[in-house]
């Protein structure tokens, strides 16, 4: 096991929800996703975000991810909002991580007042083409992490494990990719196979193979690695999240409690109700 004192497990769903400005709409229909993460999220009306934040603060939440689906311009329309979150920031102590897609430089007169932005990264045009379909390569992430980075916006990429319809291979080139930049959080998710969607049917990654993964990062990025809340459940989730530990991560979502328990015999632990790269 690589030496590392403390874990941070975090539980996000208690005093940290997930938003969506744009309810169910999105104006994609991704290969692992279909709209359906939309679902789970909170969907305050177009002009009461303020005061939905508002209403969290005065109840104790810790603070929120501002999400939803992509508009026509590949974004997360949180610009429409920008009024709204630098009013969130000031009147309250809430913690925002902002879920953008496609952002560009208008994007950072609003970017300022988050604390964080999560960025789904992905390393290979065809993965890219394949899941997404849209027409965007390798080139156009690495523009907005160096939108970000060159501007001092703190940015946590999340690379998903299996994306390719089950398939691991592009992970690695994406870790590679990312070690250059000033990031201090790496998050890797792993593809659910996802009823509804085109990867229903898809095997789950093996936990042989994710693990290679997770280990791969652990050895070469010298921030803080964490294991996302996008995984599979079940035994799946038993086994991986055992090994994921054991090979060194910091930070790791939504575990079993059996983990938790296992987890306190061999590292010193914490548990954090935030999202995972707060």
């Amino acid at each position: 096991m690589t030496e590392r004192k403390k874990l941070k497990i975090y539980i996000p769903g208690i005093k940290f929800p997930s938003i969506s400005v744009t309810g169910s709409a999105c104006a994609l229909n991704c290969a692992h996703c279909g709209k359906h993460y939309l679902e789970g999220m909170r969907k305050p009306e177009r002009g009461e975000l303020l005061d939905y934040c508002l209403d969290l603060s005065r109840k104790g939440y810790a603070g929120c991810l501002l999400s939803g689906g992509m508009d026509g311009r590949l974004k997360v329309p949180l610009d429409f909002y920008a009024d709204e979150i630098r009013e969130i920031k000031r009147r309250t102590n809430l913690k925002l991580n902002a879920h953008v897609g496609f952002i560009d430089e208008n994007d950072l007169k609003w970017l300022r007042w988050v604390d964080v932005v999560s960025l789904d990264f992905v390393g290979d045009d065809n993965v890219i083409k394949r899941v997404y379909k849209i027409d965007k390569t390798v080139k156009d992430y690495l523009r907005i992490l160096d939108l970000l980075t060159e501007n001092g916006i703190r940015v946590a990429p999340h690379i998903t494990i299996g994306l390719d319809f089950g398939k691991i291979h592009w992970e690695y080139k994406a870790i590679d990719l990312l070690l250059s930049y000033p990031i201090d959080v790496l998050v890797l998710d792993v593809l659910i196979p996802t009823k509804g969607t085109e990867m229903e049917n898809v095997p789950k990654p093996s936990v042989e193979e994710s693990l290679k993964v997770v280990k791969y990062a652990r050895e070469c990025f010298k921030g803080e690695l964490s294991i996302g809340c996008m995984r599979p459940l079940g035994r799946w989730r038993l086994d991986f999240d055992r090994g994921a530990v054991l090979v060194g991560v910091d930070r790791l979502t939504n575990p079993p409690r059996k983990i938790i328990e296992w987890a306190k015999s061999i590292r010193d632990v914490e548990i954090i109700y935030e999202c995972c790269v707060m």
